[in-house]
């Protein structure tokens, strides 16, 4: 007879480990952990969907049953809660230092609107 307590059984799912029980014992589902792990990943519901090859009404109804066991609105509410819980953890984490060396110029995601293009379009207009 095994006197230690089990290790709770894990499953990994889009980049996350996800903690994973039967219901009442305080754990999500295997369901629920690979929804919530869709969800933090950045996944749409349909994503996750297509990758578990269910319709997307049952994942929104997955989704909803973790949002009503971690008494969340929202996604980023219920994967917040659900990291804090240790119900799910990045497998990696990435964490980028960027520095500023003078060989590499800083990189914007977004280029600026330029001002000067606009003031001559409105100039021409008027014209």
């Amino acid at each position: 007879m095994n006197q230690y307590p089990q290790a709770q059984p894990t499953i990994t799912f889009a980049g996350f480990r996800c903690r994973v029980g039967k219901r009442g014992e305080g754990l999500p589902t295997r369901r629920e952990a690979e929804t919530l792990a869709g969800l933090a990943s950045g996944m749409t519901q349909k994503q996750i969907a297509k990758l578990r090859g269910v319709s997307p009404a049952t994942i929104k109804s997955t989704v909803e049953a973790a949002y009503f066991r971690l008494h969340a609105q929202r996604a980023t509410d219920a994967v917040a809660k659900a990291m804090r819980k240790g119900w799910i953890a990045p497998l990696m984490l990435a964490l980028i230092v960027s520095t500023v060396s003078p060989q590499q110029p800083v990189q914007r995601v977004r280029q600026p609107v330029r001002v000067v293009r606009m003031q001559r379009r409105e100039a021409e207009v008027m014209a």
